[in-house]
């Protein structure tokens, strides 16, 4: 193929990739000239480059496009037909210039059905151009009528002098600028409007032409990709050869070559760092199709959709950059046509008639992080559960024990559809898969956040480069593996005597970091080698893959290091443990861990219940978010639990220690006295061997709740089957299969201190979506099973600000309980807001929560319409309190 050609294809691509996207921008924005000065040139570059290489066809419809431009600029309103015209007109070119390349000759062909379309479109509606130069505009000098006050100059003075200053560039033209200044002094005024728009839409003209004149000084120079992945392999092998360097210089104590080699390892550095810059480009460059893509779905499905791009300019590989666009064009589809509802649904909904999908990119720790988000209905979870069932994905033993982002990654499965047809669009199960496979090949993960009726979130890590990546080089057994840094959050050293230290539950070991669980795993023991009886000692490498944490136990931690990647054998990548291989400084060859690979089997573990702990953090609605509960037995036998996220520790203390002061059981605790509490009135404070101990806490006070044996954590869908008339229970739920008592801690606070509040009683079930706000999370970790077991779904905020964001977002809160003493914005503040916003929050019943009750707080509240004011520990009262407000409702509503 002729260079100048190969030349011609290559510009062309670029130039109708731009007018493609300008041309989705200009029919959103019709008046923007720049637009459209920039969609003409390009497309006049286009079609004199083809008359003057003999390509006919490809002229004349490029001819036929740029007249209709042409009318556009003339004053020719751009309708959605036109811009889908001339669309269908750039995708024929597409499509004869890849003729073009495969061949090397202009394909046969006939354009006359789009040229006579172009044609009549450009001449049939030319009479709406002089609509388009109103001539009001000028003739609307009626606010500057006024008598001038003194020290005033007239507009027409002003613009005189404007035009009569020389300007930074006016060189020669400066001697001639001082002529009009004389016209506006003369009485020709009619002169003045005709001449005077002219050198200010000239100027526009200059200044865009100066503006391309400094983008096009930038020189750039076209080099074959070969040769960039050759010199990207010579650097990989200088950055080898420079370890191997530093692994010698690191052994012997001879200095005298130090110097030159810490300048060899800065100059391969900054080599390494050019090179790589040489293979980076802007995420923007895979975006670019999108907005086309989006306009023509919208049009096609019957949607109003925006599409929001964010971060266009974040660089990565261009090895990666090819892998990405069409996941990321595929799950832009799919928010399109499952996720964003139907104008008549969205409007039903309370939302905008415009759904959105959002497109983010930015760094993140080494990666790169790509947020796709839609704020549609969100994915049904109970129908994918349903699905998996039916497909035999899974049992239902099984679905019923996944957390829901466990359940949302099953539409990844191949042929995995909820859809209840199958249109053009997708709706045949057939993609995600694809996504999930190509997003894995290059070492990246992708997350799901869903929340029904509010939309859901894909997050993508990827790494910047497949090349050359960060590793923290560690020894497990008698092998050394690297571990991408990446995955890394932390390193935690552990053995039997420090404050670390492995536990076991159901005999799998666990780390309690930072009062939460951690799964561990040894690479010896994923590999099926012999673990060895002690696995109590050595570090913990604290690993993160999307929402999922993980420890991998291993004996020795050596250094960080810059590792070239090589492929895997043929022959050993099946083992899904491994992504490749590397060699370190001293020659020795080692594999390089996948976390995706050991989150996959920490997955497995726990879902067969050989690891308890599922440590992905579900970041769903309340109403269908899963609770971690501590499970324990009580009096007899019984199993009784309390949401985790209340429990300050698990003690297991020596019963000598346990003292008696005026009939209570107390013991000194972290420089305290700590008052005991027994679960049940059947447990017994044991005399010797250990008591087990719940430990809660709000602030410097601290309770100690007595019980028989801890038994298991567990992460379930907490539904109260059988709501207690009992004071110290909320109410009875099935937890893996075991009938539970759910305690009532607000029961149990008074007993520790007199004047923490009691509580208790049941009501019956409601529908209705109820906001808590609190500053404390205690309270609200405290509160919400309450409620839920009250019948309501329940939303929680931490601030007034929070409270006042999640009330315009979710359209479904039915009543708000507020605390009034919160730092900053206080519960009167939230309130006094609400009632000056539109008529939906004016409306809302409030009830508020307080210490204590004082006359002017009373008096605040009936003129802020708060219906209620409750103690903050009366369980009871503020049951009964929703109870009166829900029947004030219903009476309303009758």
């Amino acid at each position: 193929m002729d260079d100048l050609l190969r030349e011609f294809l290559t510009e062309s691509s670029e130039h109708l990739d731009t007018v493609d996207t300008e041309l989705v921008r200009f029919e959103q924005d019709p008046n923007n000239q720049q637009i459209l000065r920039n969609i003409f040139r390009l497309v006049h570059t286009i079609k004199g480059t083809c008359g003057f290489l003999g390509l006919p066809r490809l002229e004349a419809l490029a001819h036929a496009a740029e007249t209709l431009m042409g009318r556009f600029r003339d004053g020719l309103p751009a309708t959605q037909a036109s811009v889908t015209l001339i669309l269908s007109t750039l995708d024929r070119l597409k499509a004869i210039l890849a003729d073009l390349e495969a061949t090397g000759a202009e394909p046969a062909g006939s354009d006359e059905d789009l040229i006579g379309a172009l044609e009549k479109m450009s001449e049939g509606e030319a009479e709406p151009a002089p609509a388009a130069v109103p001539a009001p505009p000028p003739a609307l000098p009626d606010p500057v009528v006024r008598e001038l006050k003194p020290g005033e100059v007239s507009l027409d003075d002003l613009e005189a002098a404007f035009l009569a200053a020389p300007g930074p560039d006016d060189v020669a033209p400066g001697p001639a600028l001082p002529e009009p200044a004389a016209v506006p002094a003369t009485a020709e005024a009619p002169a003045e409007p005709t001449q005077a728009p002219a050198p200010k839409s000239a100027a526009p003209e200059a200044a865009a032409a100066e503006g391309e004149a400094g983008v096009s000084k930038v020189q750039t120079i076209r080099v074959n990709v070969d040769t960039l992945e050759h010199l990207m392999t010579m650097v990989s092998e200088l950055v080898l050869t420079r370890n191997q360097l530093l692994e010698i210089a690191r052994r012997h104590d001879d200095t005298s070559y130090k110097v030159p080699l810490q300048r060899l390892s800065h100059v391969t550095a900054e080599l390494q760092e050019g090179v790589m810059k040489t293979r980076m480009q802007p995420i923007g460059n895979a975006w670019q199709k999108l907005p086309r893509v989006v306009r023509d779905l919208s049009a096609e499905l019957g949607k109003q959709i925006e599409l929001v791009m964010q971060g266009a300019e974040t660089e990565l590989d261009r090895q990666v950059l090819e892998v990405i666009k069409d996941p990321l064009t595929h799950m832009v589809r799919n928010s399109a046509d499952h996720g964003i509802e139907s104008t008549a649904d969205r409007k039903a909904a309370g939302k905008p008639a415009r759904g959105t999908i959002r497109l983010a990119a930015y760094h993140e720790g080494g990666t790169i992080t790509i947020e796709i988000s839609d704020d549609g209905k969100g994915l049904d979870l109970a129908a994918i559960r349903r699905k998996a069932v039916e497909r035999g994905v899974a049992s239902q033993a099984d679905i019923e024990k996944m957390t829901d982002a466990q359940v949302a990654k099953f539409i990844f499965h191949a042929g995995f559809s909820t859809a209840k047809a199958v249109t053009s669009v997708s709706g045949r199960g057939v993609g995600m898969d694809v996504v999930k496979t190509n997003i894995e090949t290059i070492g990246g993960v992708i997350d799901i956040n869903t929340q029904l009726g509010r939309g859901t979130t894909f997050t993508i890590k990827i790494p910047l480069t497949l090349a050359i990546v960060a590793a923290l080089i560690v020894k497990a057994g008698e092998n050394r593996f690297a571990v991408p840094q990446v995955a890394v959050l932390e390193l935690v050293r552990v053995d039997k005597t420090s404050g670390q230290r492995i536990e076991r539950i159901n005999g799998s070991p666990v780390l309690r970091l930072r009062e939460r669980l951690l799964p561990i795993v040894t690479l010896t023991g994923l590999l099926g080698q012999d673990d060895g009886a002690d696995i109590d000692s050595g570090f913990v490498v604290v690993a993160q893959v999307g929402r999922q944490r993980f420890g991998i136990l291993v004996d020795e931690v050596f250094h960080t290091e810059e590792i070239v990647v090589k492929p895997m054998s043929s022959k050993l990548r099946h083992i899904p443990l491994f992504a490749g291989n590397t060699i370190l400084g001293d020659g020795a060859v080692v594999l390089i861990v996948d976390p995706n690979g050991v989150a996959r089997q920490v997955s497995q573990s726990a879902q067969a219940g050989s690891i308890p702990v599922d440590a992905e953090v579900e970041e769903t609605e309340a109403g269908d978010a899963k609770a971690t509960l501590l499970v324990f037995k009580g009096g007899g036998g019984t199993f009784k639990a309390v949401p985790l996220s209340l429990v300050t520790r698990l003690e297991e203390i020596d019963a000598s220690k346990v003292e008696w002061l005026g009939g209570r059981p107390l013991i000194q605790y972290r420089g305290r006295l700590m008052p005991l509490v027994p679960a049940d009135e059947a447990i017994s404070i044991r005399q010797e061997g250990t008591q087990a101990l719940v430990v809660f806490s709000d602030g410097e006070r601290a309770m100690g709740l007595v019980v028989d044996e801890i038994v298991d954590i567990v992460e379930e869908r907490l539904d109260i089957e059988i709501t207690a008339e009992r004071s110290d229970l909320i109410g009875s739920a099935v937890l893996r299969g075991r009938a539970t008592d759910i305690i009532n801690i607000a029961h149990f606070l008074p007993l520790a201190y007199d004047d923490w509040a009691r509580g208790p009683k049941k009501s019956e079930k409601r529908g209705s979506t109820l906001l808590l706000v609190d500053d404390s999370a205690f309270f609200r970790d405290m509160l919400t099973p309450v409620l839920k077991a009250a019948g309501y779904a329940v939303v929680s905020a931490e601030s007034a600000e929070q409270a006042l964001a999640a009330l315009q977002a979710n359209a479904r809160i039915d009543i708000v309980v507020t605390d009034l003493e919160m730092p900053g914005r206080s519960g009167f503040d939230l309130v006094a807001a609400m009632r000056g916003a539109d008529p939906r929050l004016a409306g809302l019943p409030v009830i508020a929560l307080t210490g204590s009750v004082a006359a002017d707080a009373v008096e605040r509240a009936r003129s802020l319409a708060i219906s209620d004011l409750v103690a903050k520990f009366d369980r009871s009262g503020l049951i009964a309190a929703l109870a009166e407000v829900d029947a004030v409702t219903l009476a309303h509503a009758a």
